[in-house]
């Protein structure tokens, strides 16, 4: 079926054009003039990138892919067979060819790794352009500011879900709500001062210093009560609402970081 065709293929012949010498798929996908699908397009490469040659037939209009869905008896597109099967969906593809699929409520560390991978690189980067040599001390006190800041930064896109995950387990904010609204600029404001003045001998530390080590002794007591105490299984809201990141060791390592880094930062301007 091209572009131009109205005839919808029955089951019998979606399948029919799946089988065949060599690795054959046959996908039936939408490619309207005003909405091309993405998962169509992730289908079709997916099937290249594993060596199968496509049969791709396009969903042209409203019409067409209601009367595909009907003689399939499917709620989506697009649809993919396979060696004679109909495989599914761009999930069910993944999952054939092997891949994790995540489903709502699954865990993933992923926000977490691209959070921290991205901040390491930056502390990289800030230490090659800013200093003569590499001293692990600075790099450690880039990565962390930067980290605070990048994890500010996904908190402040939705302080409303951030707030109703903190709630779950932060210790103050359940006794005092408007804690956890301030905490995330909290943390922008100690991420951002541990840039501009660790190491500078500044008195403006004790603008810093403290909040840093306020919001970290708070949240990594809430952590270790709700987690390693209480045993509970929550989800961390260190990334912002909605993640499925599980509570325990990388939220406890936020709090202890800023915690360490604000008693670092008046230990530095005492020694100055």
């Amino acid at each position: 079926m091209t572009a131009t065709d109205t005839t919808i293929d029955t089951p019998d012949t979606a399948r029919a054009k799946s089988t065949g010498t060599g690795k054959t798929a046959s996908l039936y996908r939408m490619a309207m003039p005003g909405h091309l699908c993405p998962f169509g397009l992730k289908s079709k490469t997916l099937l290249e990138l594993k060596g199968y040659r496509v049969d791709d037939n396009l969903l042209t209009s409203r019409a067409e892919v209601d009367a595909f869905k009907a003689a399939h008896d499917v709620k989506t597109t697009p649809q993919t067979f396979i060696d004679g099967n109909r495989v599914g969906g761009f999930a069910d593809l993944k999952s054939h060819f092997g891949y994790r699929v995540l489903g709502k409520g699954d865990t993933t560390y992923v926000p977490v790794i691209a959070i921290f991978g991205s901040t390491f690189l930056m502390a990289l980067a800030i230490v090659w352009n800013l200093y003569d040599e590499f001293a692990l001390a600075t790099f450690l006190k880039w990565f962390f500011a930067t980290s605070m800041v990048a994890l500010a930064i996904q908190k402040l896109q939705d302080v409303g879900g951030f707030v109703n995950g903190f709630l779950g387990y932060d210790l103050l904010a359940r006794r005092h709500v408007p804690y956890a609204y301030v905490y995330p600029f909290a943390e922008l404001w100690a991420g951002v001062g541990m840039m501009a003045l660790i190491g500078t001998g500044s008195a403006l530390i004790w603008l810093v210093a403290p909040v840093a080590i306020f919001i970290g002794f708070i949240g990594a007591v809430s952590v270790i009560k709700a987690v390693y105490i209480d045993k509970r299984e929550l989800t961390c809201a260190c990334v912002g609402g909605g993640s499925n990141v599980p509570l325990g060791a990388i939220s406890l390592s936020e709090n202890v970081i800023m915690l360490g880094m604000g008693l670092w930062m008046l230990a530095t301007w005492v020694a100055g």
